[in-house]
Formats: structure tokens, sequence, C-alpha cells
């Protein structure tokens, strides 16, 4: 048999063990709201406002709904990857992804136009030797000389070029 002190430990260690469990259980949730709240508190704040339009538009109305998804005025186009080799030496390659910033109020067919800006872009990458692609002043000057090109090709239209990826292999 026990001692009456013996016995009152135990309880009591039973009980702080089932307190213990008990908090470690509401920490946990509480920690994880918390998160939740967080994260839905950024999405918030993140999210960027919709550009579609509200109401669908119906088979016929093509132009009506392109005005309406053009309504800000300037469109960000995605230009076709370039790949190819440059110049010297030749069995070198270069990948560019980049993106066009562009007034979509008077430009028709945006993406024939990102084509054809691809296509001077490819045609001016095959001229490059690794000297003038090597450092940030050669990376600028492919970024500039990118931009021109498609200012040119496209009448003045594209208000920028920006470069998202240009790997050499």
């Amino acid at each position: 048999m026990a001692a009456p002190g013996e016995a009152d430990s135990g309880a009591t260690s039973r009980t702080r063990k089932s307190f213990s469990v008990i908090g470690l259980i509401v920490e946990v949730l509480v920690a994880t709201l918390i998160a939740a709240a967080a994260g839905a508190g950024y999405a918030f704040l993140t999210a960027a406002p919709s550009s579609m339009p509200t109401e669908a538009a119906q088979p016929g109305d093509k132009g009506k709904a392109k005005d309406v998804a053009c309504a800000s005025g300037v469109n960000l186009v995605d230009l076709p990857p370039i790949v190819t080799n440059i110049s010297a030496p030749a069995d070198l390659w270069v990948r560019v992804e980049a993106s066009i910033v562009l007034d979509g109020k008077t430009t028709p067919h945006p993406e024939i136009l990102a084509a054809e800006i691809a296509t001077d872009g490819l045609a001016y990458l095959r001229t490059l030797t690794i000297a003038q692609i090597q450092g940030p002043i050669g990376l600028e000057n492919i970024r500039q000389d990118l931009a021109d090109r498609a200012v040119v090709r496209s009448n003045g239209k594209v208000s920028e070029l920006i470069l998202k990826t240009l790997v050499v292999q």
C-alpha cells in the first residue's frame, strides 16, 4: 500500500501531463490561426485588381471586349523565346525571354507585333560575340539594343522592353 504522500504525487503528475498536452494543443492551434490570418491578410493586400471585363462578351462583340480589357491603355506582351547561336564562338547558344510594354489602344494585334520583334531580336543576337555579352555593361547594351529595335519595328508603340532571362550556354 502506498503512503498518502505518494498517492498525491501520482495524481498531480497525471494532472500536469494532461494540462501540458492540452496546453500544447492550444498553442499549436493558436499559432496555426495566426499564420492563416497573416497569409489571408497578405493575399488580400497583394491581390492585383482584375482587368477582366465584368460582363461576359457576346460572340459578335470581339472588338468591344478587347476595348474593355485594354481600358488601362498599356499592355504587357510576352515575346516568344528567342534561341540562337552567336557569331563567335559559333558553338555558344543564347536564349532570351522578354516582354514588351506597348500602348494597347493603338495596337490592333499585339501578338503579331511581338512575333516580328522577336524575329528582329533573333537577327540581332546572331551577330553578337561572347565579348559583347559579358558583364553588366554587355547585358545593358543587349537590353538597350533590343529595346531600340522594338521601338523602330513598332513605329514607337513599344515604350519599354523588359528582359526576363538571358542564358548563354
